[in-house]
């Protein structure tokens, strides 16, 4: 009965640890993208572009800290950031559709947070990859939450 149990356990700790990781390959290619379209591409990022990346940096080092040993509180310190950095994704998303007025939009100097730089297959835009990266991670937290949490 106890090899049952620690079997069980074994297999929890394995899948709580592969849903972090996949969290942190997510951050980690959202911070590689990041880097290569300003880097290499010369995009320069707007400020809502920069608002987006303070969040996700400190993702890609705090789920990789939280992989060994797997802590099962990362929930508790990544979750806020993911849904912050999400908002302001979301925001950009609006603006680059035109839904926020002009005056309402944060960049009034330097690069234009309405202005469409990239669009990949004719719709996805950079803020809906950042939006498709930040909702990916909060659902992989919410489902590592609640198989740790029952």
């Amino acid at each position: 009965m106890s090899s049952l149990l620690t079997n069980d356990q074994d297999t929890a700790d394995n899948t709580g640890w592969s849903l972090i990781f996949f969290c942190w390959i997510l951050a980690v290619v959202a911070v590689l993208g990041s880097l290569f379209f300003s880097e290499v591409m010369g995009l320069q990022p707007c400020v809502l572009c920069w608002y987006q990346r303070i969040f996700i940096y400190p993702l890609a080092v705090l789920f990789l800290v939280a992989l060994f040993p797997l802590d099962k509180r990362v929930v508790r310190y990544t979750l806020p950031l993911a849904v912050i950095g999400w908002g302001f994704a979301v925001y950009h998303y609006l603006v680059y559709s035109g839904y926020i007025p002009e005056s309402l939009q944060p960049c009034s100097q330097g690069v234009s947070c309405a202005e469409i730089n990239l669009e990949l297959f004719g719709f996805i835009t950079i803020p809906m990859l950042s939006i498709l990266a930040y909702s990916a991670i909060i659902a992989l937290l919410l489902i590592f939450r609640k198989r740790t949490y029952p």
